[in-house]
């Protein structure tokens, strides 16, 4: 009894070192009776633990030590060791290693490997909080580490620190270039001259290892498979080993498996590799063949140099290039379409007639202008006779029908249990967060205590360091405020009056924080309504005005008021389209809140521009110069004019945001605001163009939001979709194009114009924009492409004696093929005046041929 409460004491005053010293010092049967008293010690603190702290947890490191010492199977202390409820994953990497070790350090050796063991494969990060331990048990019992991938992850993710002499070596260094998420926790090391790539080239050159092991190892790790980023450092090895021409031939067979699938980065390696060795002509005709297939525009291009250069220095491979060029017909591009037929005509010569059969073809498949440009040359150059000039067969498809109606979003949880389940998956969507704020308000007003009940596991587990904070900026802390005063821990009441952020935030984020707050008071006070109204009954964020009739309808039964925030919130969600139904049900709330519903939804129609669901705001897009970082830039100036309503969190939302407002949840923004897209639009434009690394940017996602809203359509709108167009890792951005162009809602000429800016101001480049919208014009939206590349252009077009943009000739020779599958007609006045300068460039002539495709003549060469 003694020894326990000496060893309680410490725990208690988390004296962890003392404890370990101490603990060494105790026999077998102390040890026994200190781990039967531990867990009704644990029971204790966590009672005594106030949920608002993280008490519990700072007695961690003393309970993870007694238990380790005392405990008698591996597997206990396993467990022990890494309990959520002492040692949760966000408390960060074990500080206590050292400890551990010594009250372990007189255990059976056996004891200790299968510990190590254990302990390897709990791990499921390479920065799991028991990774350390594991791997210096692993180092120290010298057993084989088990098979594990994480492990793997886990050890590159450390410095390799006198690796030459690490025990772990010859062990995880093969299964380096299989495990999964090894490549991705290396993904930062890309200096040739420190970390682990300096530390395995090291190895190489001093022998203690074999360059063909990690040579190989590359090889295979590529052949694996896997995205650009978990294949990154395999990348960068492999070029710091910068393997011979006698390695390269032995691996020729290897390098053109890589050439038609593998990632862009890998793929362009092999290239570079394959380039400088002799293969023979039907190897070339296969690397040749994979990279003319390919998607990536880069790849294509070092397809077609790689073609040219070796035709020209042999002319016989040129049989054998007809194949590959024929391939290159069928690009996605227009501009890798041109560079095809041009290499196609300079070494028809030698391809006799069976290569230039196939080319002729083939011909069929490119945009208009080159399938007539490469069969009138195949003809009339190349004696072919009298076949067939091929029109071109590609036609785009008509564009997709759009959706009856929008989705529903699924109801709130309707038990405690499915809102605690909610919890475990939410993710980071405004549907989930609407979803759970719902269902928390209906069930703790329906039953308090079982709600509690309920989500007692998950304030036991969440960390407190959150709601230290001087304020509180983002919802889920105010959310879990209110779960926190519901089960009357007491020690956060009054957070609402003092954790409201004071600094200047945008509109959107501040009509969240005050509904995520006032949620937060109403439990404080016992004053929550029976249901929220605001919570979307669709995909698009809108609420069905019969819907939310009815939830004022429950609200007024109940004798309650609804909160403040959330009613103004449902008015903005209310739907254009009319609801006779709802007209006339709303008429008989007796409430202050349903009179001000009542003025939202009238009979015959929405209500009036002034207090109406169809608020008609003005929106006005400027632009302004500014030194931002030490570099020039523009800034976006959108301005909001609409009539006031009187309720203040409404009309914030129609007012203008302002320059540098912090924002967060913005990808929430649009649900805020279905039925005013083009203001929503204002609100995220001033987040497109933002430089600095912690600012909120719009993103993709928002864009597809925005296409689905209600209300016009204008320069908001079109500047924030013209950005993501130009963003080669928004893809998401042509399929909101594409969808936006089968509502019929898309401002073609606007988003032309905000193009033209965004280049000429150096915002983004003509090729992204180029390859985007040949993506949806393929798709369907031809026509919607040409007119916006008809507006493009005359901001596009460079002044006489200016030096024209990178890409512009294959912007052009796009809108020109799209102008061919719209059968577009009509002069514009600065395609016009290029077309008639002296010149014979590129740019010209696809001016040109631009020019007498829109006029039917030819146009006048200086």
């Amino acid at each position: 009894m003694e020894h326990w409460d000496e060893i309680r004491k410490l725990i208690e005053e988390r004296r962890a070192d003392r404890l370990a010293g101490r603990i060494t010092t105790l026999g077998a049967e102390a040890r026994k009776e200190v781990a039967t008293r531990l867990p009704g010690l644990l029971k204790e603190l966590r009672g005594r633990s106030d949920r608002w702290d993280d008490s519990l947890v700072r007695h961690g490191t003393a309970l993870r030590v007694a238990g380790a010492g005392t405990l008698g199977g591996a597997a206990a202390v396993a467990s022990w060791l890494y309990r959520r409820d002492f040692a949760p994953q966000w408390a960060g990497p074990d500080n206590d290693v050292h400890l551990v070790l010594a009250v372990i350090a007189d255990r059976p050796a056996a004891w200790r490997a299968d510990l190590a063991r254990r302990l390897a494969l709990r791990t499921r990060t390479p920065d799991d909080r028991g990774m350390t331990l594991a791997l210096t048990l692993l180092r120290e019992t010298g057993v084989e580490p088990p098979p594990h991938d994480p492990l793997v992850a886990g050890w590159v993710s450390r410095r390799p620190t006198r690796l030459a002499a690490d025990p772990l070596l010859g062990h995880l260094l093969p299964r380096l270039f299989e495990a999964q998420g090894a490549g991705r926790a290396l993904r930062g090391e890309k200096e040739p001259d420190r970390g682990w790539l300096a530390a395995l080239s090291g190895l190489a050159e001093t022998g203690r290892v074999r360059r063909e092991t990690l040579v190989e190892g590359c090889l295979r790790r590529f052949l694996l498979g896997g995205t650009a980023t978990d294949l990154r450092f395999f990348v960068h090895l492999h070029e710091a080993l910068d393997p011979s021409p006698e390695e390269v031939a032995s691996r020729t067979r290897d390098y053109l498996r890589l050439l038609a699938v593998s990632p862009g980065p890998v793929a362009t390696l092999a290239v570079r590799r394959l380039r400088g060795h002799d293969l023979t002509a039907d190897d070339l005709a296969e690397a040749w063949d994979c990279l003319l297939f390919r998607q990536e525009r880069v790849l294509v291009r070092a397809g077609l140099s790689w073609l040219d250069r070796s035709v020209r220095r042999d002319p016989a491979l040129a049989g054998v290039a007809a194949a590959p060029l024929a391939r290159a017909f069928a690009a996605e591009s227009v501009e890798l379409q041109a560079r095809a037929v041009e290499l196609a005509l300079a070494h028809a010569g030698a391809m006799g007639a069976q290569g230039r059969s196939r080319v002729r073809e083939s011909a069929a498949l490119l945009a208009p202008h080159l399938a007539d440009r490469a069969a009138a040359a195949f003809e009339e150059g190349h004696g072919t006779g009298t076949a067939p000039r091929p029109g071109p067969v590609f036609a785009p498809p008509p564009l997709p029908e759009p959706a009856e109606g929008s989705p529903t979003l699924p109801p709130p949880p309707a038990s405690a249990e499915e809102l605690a389940e909610l919890l475990e998956r939410r993710d980071d969507s405004w549907q989930s967060w609407e979803r759970l704020l719902a269902g928390f308000v209906t069930l703790a007003v329906r039953d308090r205590v079982a709600l509690t009940a309920a989500l007692r596991p998950w304030l036991l587990g969440e960390p407190a360091w959150p709601y230290r904070e001087e304020t509180w900026e983002r919802t889920d802390q105010w959310l879990w405020g209110a779960v926190r005063s519901l089960s009357t821990t007491g020690s956060g009441r009054g957070a609402w009056r003092t954790l409201m952020p004071s600094k200047d935030l945008a509109a959107p984020y501040v009509l969240l924080l005050h509904r995520a707050a006032e949620v937060l008071r109403a439990v404080e006070e016992d004053t929550l309504p029976p249901v929220l109204l605001a919570t979307p009954t669709h995909e698009t964020g809108h609420v069905a005005a019969a819907e939310l009739v009815g939830r004022m309808e429950v609200v007024e039964a109940a004798g309650a008021r609804p909160l403040a925030a959330d009613l103004q919130q449902a008015l903005l969600r209310l739907p254009r389209v009319p609801d006779p139904e709802a007209a006339e049900r709303v008429a008989r709330l007796t409430s202050a809140a349903g009179g001000i519903l009542a003025g939202w939804i009238r009979p015959g129609g929405t209500a009036g521009a002034a207090t109406g669901a169809a608020v008609e705001a003005e929106v006005e897009l400027g632009w302004t110069t500014e030194n931002e970082g030490g570099r020039d830039g523009t800034r976006p100036v959108p301005v909001i004019t609409a009539p006031p309503t009187g309720l203040p969190l409404v009309d914030l939302m129609f007012r203008a945001p302002g320059h540098g407002a912090g924002a967060g949840h913005s990808g929430w923004w649009p649900s805020t605001l279905p039925s005013h897209r083009e203001v929503a639009a204002a609100h995220l434009v001033p987040y497109t163009l933002r430089r600095s690394w912690d600012a909120p940017a719009a993103g993709p996602e928002q864009i597809r939001d925005l296409v689905r809203a209600e209300g016009p359509a204008g320069a908001a709108f079109s500047a924030v979709l013209a950005r993501f167009l130009a963003d080669p890792r928004a893809p998401e951005a042509v399929d909101a194009l594409v969808e936006a162009a089968a509502r019929d809602g898309l401002p073609t000429g606007e988003i032309g114009r905000q193009i033209g800016f965004l280049v000429t101001a150096g915002e983004v480049r003509v090729t992204d924009v180029a390859a985007a919208l040949d993506t949806a014009a393929r798709r369907g939206a031809h026509e919607s492409v040409w007119r916006i590349a008809a507006a493009a252009l005359p901001a596009l077009l460079p002044a006489p004696g200016e030096r024209p943009r990178n890409g512009l000739a294959g912007f052009v020779m796009l809108a020109a093929t799209v102008a061919g599958w719209c059968g577009a007609r009509g002069e514009i006045p600065q395609v016009r005046d290029m077309a008639a300068r002296k010149g014979g460039s590129g740019l010209l002539r696809e001016v040109r041929a631009l020019h007498d495709l829109l006029t039917g003549g030819t146009a006048k060469k200086g």
